[in-house]
C-alpha cells in the first residue's frame, strides 16, 4: 500500500541566521528519497513554493532563494501537507502570514489532507484555524507567543510532538525529525521506521509525550547577589541541602531568600534545587556509565527510585530511556573512555 503524497511548503526566501533550512531538509530527507530495500512503495514528495515575491538581491546577502516546481496549488490533493516553519518576522515581529498560504492550507485540509507542522509552522496552521480547540506544540522558545496570539489553541510546551489524528505538530529542530519518523511508523510500520532511523543514525523512536530536552541546570538569575550561593549549591548537590542552608550561606533569612530567588528566577528555592539536581543527573546520564543508584547519590536525589520518580515527572522518560538517547562515544584504543567522569563538584 502506498503511503501517498507529501506536499512541503517552501517560503520564497530563506534568510540566515535561521533554522528554516534545517527544518525544510527534514521532510525532504525522510520522505523524498525512495527506500526500495525498506518498502516496495514510498512517498511522492513535492515542494510547493509560495512564489509571492520576486527575488531581491539584498536578500541574497543573508540568505538563499529556493525555486520549486509547484506553487501553493500543489498542496490541494496531497495526502499529507507539511509546514516546516514560517519566516522569522512572522513570529518575532508579528508580520502577517501569507493570505494565499493560509487559504491553501484550509483548502488542503478541506480536501482531506493530513496537516503537519514543524516548529514555527504551527503559527500557519493556527492562523488557518486548523488548531482551534486542539492540543498543539512548537519549539518551547515560541510556545508563549503561539498561546498568546491564538488563545483557542491548547498549547503544550512540554512535549516533542502532538498527534491529534489528522493534525500533527512538533517542537523545533530534531523534534521535527521525531514527528516525521512517527508518520513513517504510522504509514509503513515500526520495522520500516526503525530501519530508516538507524540509517539516519538517530534514535529509532522518541515518544511524542517525551519532554523537550531543556537543560535544567542552566542558571537563570538577574540577582547578582545570589550568584555566589547558587554556584556553591551547584557544587554541593550531593549534600542534603535545605533552604535554610542556602539562606545561611547568603546571610539572609529563608523568607528573604525565597522572595529574591522567586523574583529573579521565577521559581522557589526547593524547585530550583530540584531542577539543579535533575540537571546534574542529566549530565551524568549523558556522559558516564555510572549506575542510576550512584547518579541518584551524586545528584542529591538519594535513591534510584526517587531519581526515577522525579525524572519521569519532570523530563517525561525514565533515566534509562533518556540515557539511550545519548549514546556514549566509542572508547579509545587504550580502552579508556574519551570523556571524563564528572565529580560531585561538576
Amino acid at each position: 500500500m502506498s503511503p501517498g503524497s507529501v506536499a512541503v511548503v517552501v517560503t520564497e526566501n530563506i534568510r540566515f541566521p535561521t533554522w528554516e533550512l534545517y527544518e525544510l531538509s527534514i521532510p525532504c530527507t525522510v520522505f523524498g528519497k525512495p527506500q526500495p530495500d525498506l518498502s516496495d512503495t514510498w512517498y511522492d514528495l513535492r515542494l510547493c513554493g509560495t512564489n509571492e515575491h520576486e527575488q531581491d538581491d539584498a536578500d541574497m546577502v543573508t540568505g538563499l532563494s529556493v525555486r520549486t516546481r509547484h506553487g501553493l496549488e500543489g498542496l490541494v490533493g496531497a495526502d499529507t501537507v507539511i509546514v516546516p516553519s514560517v519566516p522569522d518576522p512572522c513570529v518575532e515581529e508579528d508580520e502577517p502570514l501569507s493570505p494565499a498560504l493560509i487559504s491553501a492550507l484550509r483548502d488542503a485540509h478541506d480536501a482531506g489532507a493530513r496537516m503537519v507542522s514543524l516548529c514555527t509552522g504551527a503559527f500557519a496552521l493556527a492562523e488557518a484555524g486548523l488548531l482551534d480547540g486542539r492540543r498543539a506544540t512548537a519549539h518551547w522558545m515560541h510556545t508563549a507567543q503561539l498561546a498568546e496570539r491564538y488563545p483557542k489553541v491548547r498549547v503544550d510546551d512540554s512535549v516533542l510532538y502532538v498527534d491529534d489524528g489528522d493534525v500533527l505538530t512538533s517542537a523545533g529542530l530534531t523534534a521535527g525529525l521525531d514527528l516525521c519518523l512517527h508518520l513513517v511508523r504510522r504509514d509503513l510500520g515500526a520495522n520500516v521506521a526503525n530501519r530508516l532511523a538507524r540509517r539516519m543514525v538517530v534514535p529509532a523512536h522518541r515518544h511524542g509525550g517525551q519532554a523537550q530536552f531543556i537543560d535544567l541546570s542552566v542558571p537563570a538569575t538577574d540577582d547578582a547577589g545570589l550568584t555566589p550561593v547558587l554556584d556553591w549549591a551547584r557544587a554541593n548537590l550531593d549534600r542534603p541541602l535545605t533552604v535554610e542552608d542556602l539562606a545561611r550561606r547568603a546571610s539572609v533569612s529563608p523568607r528573604t531568600l525565597y522572595r529574591r530567588l522567586l523574583a529573579s528566577t521565577g521559581t522557589t528555592p526547593l524547585q530550583w534545587l530540584l531542577d539543579q539536581r535533575l540537571g546534574r543527573a542529566q549530565g551524568l546520564l549523558e556522559s558516564t556509565d555510572l549506575t542510576v543508584e550512584r547518579i541518584g547519590e551524586l545528584s542529591g536525589l538519594g535513591t534510584a527510585n526517587n531519581l526515577r520518580h522525579h525524572f519521569l515527572k519532570r523530563v517525561g522518560v525514565s533515566p534509562s530511556d533518556y540515557r539511550r538517547s545519548f549514546p556514549r562515544a566509542a572508547p579509545e584504543p587504550n580502552g579508556r573512555d574519551p570523556r571524563p567522569v564528572p565529580t560531585a563538584d561538576g
